[in-house]
């Protein structure tokens, strides 16, 4: 197991680190479908997006440059974490008696603990240089709205938080980690707005979901002065900041003259997978043989179960419309323990990409994902998020595949987050109280 020729992490110095994100507009098979405004339904523009948005997320969002420059205070903040980690999972590798070789990046070392602060860092930074004072967001099990806090404290600017209120009882450390970085926190539904007051009207004990604090967020920013919403996942302009995480894999992976087979990745609104596999998708448009799986529950299967069709992008279908895979914006999914995966929609350039078949996508139900949660911990002795755990639990079965077939394939996957504020989940399954939801 492991030498001097066959490392167990292979490290990017941090001159190394990626200089600019990569933007795969410019590279598309087929033009991505606009976002359609709600009221005109008519093609949204620019100034459509600037009372949410800063001006430079906004020229993102809409952006066919190839690469875009990561400002240097945004790469400074950067270098506390990064460049991340490639390992490999050498442990999993024999117990799994496969000839396959499994690599992880492991984005789980930065301070919230996961690939969120990629985007969270961006997005601070450019509100900052605007002379934003105010965020408004929302977040699932608490990652991105602990990577915004720390991102907002850093530049000093103010930050409140809708958190689905399934997450914000089952995972309350998430919530102390974003007070501790100066973020006011609220349990979604709420009856501070008018869309968390309408669903309360109705359920009083709504466990509420991404697409309702999506809501809120929205509300409580164009209700306020000074203020810009904050999204972690979906959009074009989050999808792009996350490339720094498949840039860094492909320079370690050409280190030690490997390239990946399966490219594989956990999916809730996309971003995550997106950030790993997208840099490698350029490579597949130009004739390179790997595949690219993502990963999602049973019990919210979007990308398995969907429609591909305009839909909002939250549950008062206040946003633009988005052209995606969706089980419908009113769809309050159940109250597994991968927080970060319920969300009833997906990025539009990940659904674009699955509809058009570089992509594909299986979903897993919960008590299978702590099953592969439980190898990966005893095996490669880091305790993973459960939204991770969905795509460990399609890397095993593929090196499974390999130990059938006898293929020695180079399976990648991202660990998207560590476990150790999501122990209630390893509690209920190691008593046997876990429970699988269908959608």
């Amino acid at each position: 197991m492991g030498s001097k020729e066959d490392p167990y992490r292979v490290i990017l110095t941090e001159k190394e680190l990626p200089e600019a994100w990569y933007n795969i507009q410019a590279d598309l098979p087929v033009p991505a479908p606009p976002p359609i405004h709600p009221a005109t339904k008519e093609p949204c523009t620019a100034d459509d997006l600037l009372p949410l948005f800063p001006v430079e997320l906004v020229k993102q969002e809409v952006s066919r440059e190839r690469y875009v420059e990561i400002p240097e205070p945004v790469r400074d903040v950067y270098k506390m974490y990064r460049p991340s980690p490639l390992h490999r999972a050498y442990r999993l590798e024999k117990e799994l008696d496969t000839p396959a070789r499994i690599f992880y990046k492991n984005e789980s070392l930065s301070p919230a603990g996961s690939h969120k602060p990629n985007t969270a860092i961006a997005q601070a930074y450019y509100n900052k240089a605007e002379g934003v004072e105010n965020i408004t967001t929302e977040t699932g099990a608490g990652q991105w709205g602990s990577a915004l806090a720390l991102g907002c404290k850093l530049f000093g600017i103010n930050l409140r938080v809708y958190m689905v209120k399934i997450s914000f009882q089952q995972k309350p450390y998430r919530r102390t980690m974003m007070e501790v970085w100066g973020a006011t926190v609220f349990a979604s539904p709420t009856d501070t707005t008018e869309a968390g007051r309408a669903v309360l009207a109705e359920d009083p004990d709504c466990p509420g979901s991404l697409g309702l604090a999506i809501s809120e967020a929205v509300e409580a920013c164009v209700t306020s002065d000074n203020t810009k919403y904050a999204l972690g996942s979906v959009l074009n302009h989050v999808c792009m900041h996350q490339t720094i995480v498949g840039l860094e894999a492909k320079a370690q992976m050409e280190k030690i003259d490997e390239y990946p087979d399966v490219v594989i990745g956990c999916v809730g609104g996309g971003s995550n997978f997106s950030g790993l596999a997208f840099p490698f998708m350029k490579d597949k448009f130009e004739g390179t043989d790997v595949q690219a799986i993502a990963v999602e529950p049973v019990s919210c299967p979007t990308l398995t179960a969907g429609k591909y069709e305009y839909d909002f992008g939250d549950q008062a279908g206040t946003t633009p419309l988005l052209k995606m895979y969706t089980l419908g914006h009113k769809f309050i999914p159940s109250p597994i323990h991968a927080g970060g995966l319920r969300y009833h929609g997906d990025a539009p350039l990940l659904s674009l990409l699955v509809n058009e078949g570089y992509m594909d996508a299986v979903a897993y139900p919960q008590t299978e994902i702590f099953d592969a949660a439980m190898m990966f911990a005893r095996t490669e002795g880091l305790i993973i998020a459960p939204e991770t755990a969905h795509c460990v639990k399609y890397t095993i079965d593929e090196a499974l595949r390999c130990r059938e077939s006898g293929e020695s394939k180079s399976l990648l996957f991202n660990l998207s987050g560590h476990g150790l504020l999501d122990l209630k989940g390893y509690e209920e399954y190691i008593a046997g109280n876990l429970v699988d939801y269908s959608r």
